[in-house]
């Protein structure tokens, strides 16, 4: 065995959990026993009258006293242990930034590029810096034991170790609103040479922003869906051109939404408010040339 071999959360965890659940399930046996014998051996059919006038034992309480008291600190001890490996990083991780909105993930990396899925290369140590636009979030991946809250203003981190590759689970933890349920994303992990190809896509410079693959990023879609359902914004499905009723400084009026309205939606999201929906689109910074991929994807949802 490799002593220089990295411990993955996972690892640490999952012998922890089995030591309290063992600690509690032989707890839970062994008083149950000892009732249930009591209770048989000392019904008051069995000895109507008391046949001792013993007050008390000093060695029976020191024992009852002395042995919880060390399974205490001992399942403190692991669970700090636990803890500690939580929050220590390993020297050389990768480093992404996952910025959590209502009611999705976005994930940027050292390069970059950005995400709405969280993409890591197999058998290498990722730290997440955590980030809320919003409201409090949680940051969930069951499989690779971590939860930790995203809170807006507070600095906050997570890592992980994807062992093999796969598709793993990632969830929002904390209740956030009306469409939490929603909130979810996965982590991908790939083999190394995988991973170094699919970070360099689209990275020459060269190319034009893709508006649709922005939506996503960006968490648009998590608000407003393309198929005219209703959602927590009004849908995209053939906006361009529609009549609708807007608050304006606190006025009602009908535009027609067009490339002005579009843009200035994006850039001053509650500047023009399409009544009987609640102000949270959150600004979104994009370059001049992300808001026209954007803008050209909007317009094209007919």
């Amino acid at each position: 065995m490799n002593p220089t071999r990295l411990m993955t959360t996972t690892e640490a965890i999952d012998p922890i959990f089995m030591f309290l659940f063992g600690a509690c399930l032989l707890l839970l046996i062994g008083i149950t026993a000892a009732m249930v014998f009591f209770v048989v051996r000392y019904h008051r059919s069995r000895a109507p009258e008391a046949t001792s006038d013993n007050n008390g034992n000093l060695w029976l309480e020191i024992v009852w006293t002395l042995l919880p008291t060390l399974l205490v600190m001992a399942m403190f001890y692991y669970g700090w242990s636990g803890y500690l490996s939580l929050r220590n990083v390993p020297a050389g991780a990768m480093e992404v930034t996952a910025t959590a909105r209502m009611w999705s993930w976005s994930f940027s990396y050292p390069n970059g590029k950005t995400s709405p899925k969280l993409y890591v290369p197999v058998g290498k140590p990722v730290k997440v810096n955590l980030v809320s636009e919003d409201v409090i979030h949680g940051f969930f991946l069951p499989a690779f034991r971590v939860k930790r809250d995203v809170v807006p203003g507070m600095k906050n981190h997570a890592w992980f170790v994807a062992s093999k590759a796969g598709s793993y689970d990632l969830f929002c933890s904390q209740y956030c609103g009306t469409k939490h349920s929603a909130m979810i994303s996965t982590v991908e992990a790939l083999p190394e040479a995988e991973y170094a190809a699919w970070l360099q896509e689209g990275q020459g410079g060269t190319g034009k922003p893709d508006g649709k693959k922005l939506a996503e990023e960006k968490g648009c879609l998590g608000c407003h869906s393309l198929d005219g359902a209703p959602g927590v914004g009004p849908s995209f499905k053939g906006i361009m051109g529609r009549s609708v009723l807007v608050v304006t400084k606190g006025g009602e009026r009908t535009i027609t939404v067009d490339d002005a309205y579009l843009k200035r939606s994006v850039l001053e999201p509650g500047a023009d408010l399409v009544k009987g929906f609640p102000p949270i689109m959150p600004t979104i910074p994009l370059k001049e040339e992300e808001l026209a991929a954007l803008l050209e994807y909007l317009k094209g949802l007919k």
